[in-house]
């Protein structure tokens, strides 16, 4: 089974974007998927230096990026894309990942 690390865009947003992270994390493990979601990594927020260093080290246990919308406008997000694909994993749009439940954002 695939380990799939979600990416996505945080700093800026209300409630930090937690609220999407979990959302599309219960939806990918509700399809019996393996996530690795930042926002339960960093519950608390933290530093945008210690929260990365948390998640780089979590997103190379995993072997697929799935990114969530604006992912493309946030330094965080695209480093992590950035390494993933550098590291030769699957970077895939997580909403292409949940087959069965609908997302509710």
């Amino acid at each position: 089974m695939k380990r799939i690390y979600l990416s996505g865009p945080m700093t800026g947003l209300p409630g930090l974007n937690f609220a999407a992270f979990h959302a599309m994390t219960d939806n990918l493990r509700a399809d019996g998927h393996t996530v690795t979601n930042p926002a339960e990594l960093n519950p608390d927020g933290g530093t945008l230096n210690d929260c990365m260093r948390r998640d780089i080290a979590a997103l190379m246990d995993c072997d697929t990026v799935a990114t969530l919308p604006g992912g493309e406008y946030s330094k965080g997000a695209r480093l992590e894309v950035l390494i993933a694909e550098r590291s030769g994993m699957t970077v895939v749009n997580a909403h292409d990942l949940v087959t069965s439940h609908p997302i509710n954002i």
